[in-house]
Order: structure tokens, then sequence, then C-alpha cells
């Protein structure tokens, strides 16, 4: 980290592979593959490709065309799934990089079928999500059209569940009978189900190939699993210790007033790095912590655009230049998103390019 730097975000790729080593052995006979779509979830795809990749990773899933372009790039001989499917005004890219797109409509297939060169595809049928994919009719119907079949090669038979991390949602068994009864008309196929939670439902899930994202990352479950590690660290510096007495205000808006003369920390962070505003906290609700010196502490007042205020009270020796973790091993990003009111995946691709980003090997 240069002196010149604040924030930092610390991404262990040791940790990142092996929660990819770990996901794989809970796979048992099926492939683990990685979802690397949105920049690899914020952490950087051209680090985090080649590291999968070099750990045993054969296959990943992206988005969009251009970020399998991008994986391509590093990782020649994998195999690149596009999961938003088929863009037909970029179909020489999915040529020149080799990229299999994931047929999501009877449109799509018909497209990839003449426009794509005999080259390798995915088809994805709708269970119960109502997102992307094809019904069962048109799922049955496709099954008959044998010449069409042959024309976009496909490799891989694919649905997404909908409420894998809630384990007893009945959606999950309804999602399951029905991709069983698509699969019997795609015999020939290899069948791929699991995301990261659908992985924890059981090997019932698990078929030929299971398709971590967030795990990979140590998020969503690093507290319910811990054989999956934390691999990113968002840290900065205090700027400046200060004294305030009790009944003053703490940023904008006075949102929150000292209930006791308080030592407070002013970090070097804010929702221009990408930590959310609405861990801030005020008179009506406790927001999120920061982790200093081996103590876990209060957020006080709003997040700033580059400030953040902690109550460093009973912390000894707290002084400016000292880091203070806004996540990572002492304060979950699970937890970080539960006091912002959303989920880790949009605090992961949030991060912005201000903080430096430091990557141990």
């Amino acid at each position: 980290m240069t002196d010149a730097s604040a924030a930092s975000l610390t991404i262990d790729l040791g940790a990142l592979t092996a929660n990819w080593r770990s996901l794989a052995a809970k796979a048992g006979p099926a492939e683990c593959a990685a979802v690397v779509k949105a920049d690899a979830y914020g952490i950087g795809a051209a680090q985090a490709v080649p590291a999968l990749r070099a750990a045993g990773c054969r296959t990943f899933f992206v988005a969009l065309p251009e970020e399998g372009r991008r994986a391509r790039a590093v990782a020649p001989d994998a195999v690149i799934y596009v999961l938003n499917g088929f863009f037909s005004d970029a179909a020489a890219l999915y040529r020149e990089a080799a990229l299999r797109p994931v047929l999501n409509s009877l449109e799509e297939t018909e497209s990839w079928a003449r426009l794509g060169g005999g080259a390798a595809s995915a088809i994805q049928v709708d269970t119960g999500m109502n997102r992307l994919g094809l019904s069962l009719r048109e799922a049955i119907g496709l099954a008959r059209r044998k010449g069409l079949l042959a024309a976009i090669s496909p490799r891989l038979l694919i649905s997404h569940l909908a409420c894998a991390d809630a384990p007893a949602h009945p959606l999950n068994v309804e999602q399951l009978a029905l991709f069983k009864q698509l699969r019997a008309q795609f015999p020939a196929l290899p069948a791929s189900m699991a995301n990261s939670a659908g992985v924890f439902l059981g090997p019932d899930y698990h078929f030929d190939l299971i398709r971590p994202g967030i795990a990979l990352y140590g998020a969503n479950f690093a507290q319910n699993h811990p054989s999956l590690n934390t691999v990113v660290t968002l840290s900065t510096r205090v700027l400046q210790i200060r004294q305030a007495p009790a009944g003053e205000s703490v940023g904008y808006g006075a949102a929150e007033r000292l209930k006791c003369d308080t030592r407070i920390a002013v970090l070097s962070a804010g929702y221009a790095d990408g930590y959310h505003r609405a861990t801030g906290s005020s008179d009506a609700r406790r927001g999120g912590s920061a982790h200093i010196r081996g103590r876990k502490v209060p957020i006080l007042g709003r997040v700033s655009m580059d400030l953040i205020a902690i109550d460093v009270t009973d912390v000894v020796g707290a002084s400016p230049g000292d880091r203070a973790e806004l996540f990572g091993p002492n304060i979950p990003i699970d937890e970080v998103a539960g006091a912002a009111a959303t989920i880790a995946y949009e605090l992961l691709t949030g991060l912005s390019r201000r903080a430096e980003r430091v990557y141990l090997r």
C-alpha cells in the first residue's frame, strides 16, 4: 500500500482458490465451475480467473460477452459460458473468443443456429424463477427439432434456483422435480442447477456441474460454513482523533447525539469507496461497525462521501495513522450488508476503484 492511499481493498487469492477447492470437494463427482461475472463480483476478473484456472477450474460463467472476452484473455484454454445469452450483434465476438452462449429463448436458439457457425452452447430452462430460459413446452418442442439441436451444438442444460438460500422453501423441490422432467428430454446433455446456495442443498441438486459465485468470494455462507474463507478486506486509515462532549452531534444532519463524552476517530473512507451510506448510525437506529486495535466499535452518525466517524472511547492508544477494518475477517461483509439493508453481492460489486487494491497470492 502506498503512502498516498487511504482506503485499501485486500484480496486474498489464496483464500479464493481454497474456497473453490472446498466447494469442489463438496460437489463430489460433479465438476465445480466458477461464476466470475461483474468483474469477478468486484474483486477483479483479471486476477481471479487465472488464479482459479491454476487451481484446476476449467469452466467459467460470465454475464456478458465483453466479460467473456476479458476472461478469455487470461484463460485461453477454459470453457466460458455467457449467462445472458446470445447477442446477435456481437456474433463475431462469440466466435473469436470461443464463448458459449447460454440460450434462453427459442429466438436466441434459432439465431445461434444461423450465426454461431456450429459452435458450442448451453440451453437454459426456466423451472420457476420466471427470469430467463425456455418454458417446459418450448424445451419439449426444441428436443424434437433434431436439426436445430445439431446446429446449436449444446454442451450443457442449466436452470437457476430462486430460493436456494432458504433450504426449507417449497420452490426448491418443485424446481428440482421440473428440472429432472426437462432433463429427460435431453438425456445426452450434462446438467447444472446448483448456484452457491444450491451446493448446500445436497447432492440431489449437484447433477454434473455446480456454479458457485458468491461463496467463492467468502460472502453469504462464510458464517454458516466455516470451511469458506474471507477473501476481501476493506480497511482505511484514521485521519484524526477528537474529543466531543455529551449532547453534541456527529456528522451531517446531526443524526446522532452523543450520550456521553466520546473519543471519535475519523476514517478516510465513505460511500465514494462503495461503503454504503445506509450503514450510518442515528438516534433512531444502530448502524454498522469497524474494527480497530482488536476492538469492534460502532459507527457514529452518517457515512459521508469520504469520511466515517467511529467511537474509540474504549480503544486504548487509538491514534492517527492506525488502520481500521470496515469489513473482512473481523467484520463479516454480510454483517455490513445487513446494517445497510442490502446483500453482500451489492456491496462487493459496488466497490469503487478509488481504494487501492492489494492482491495476496
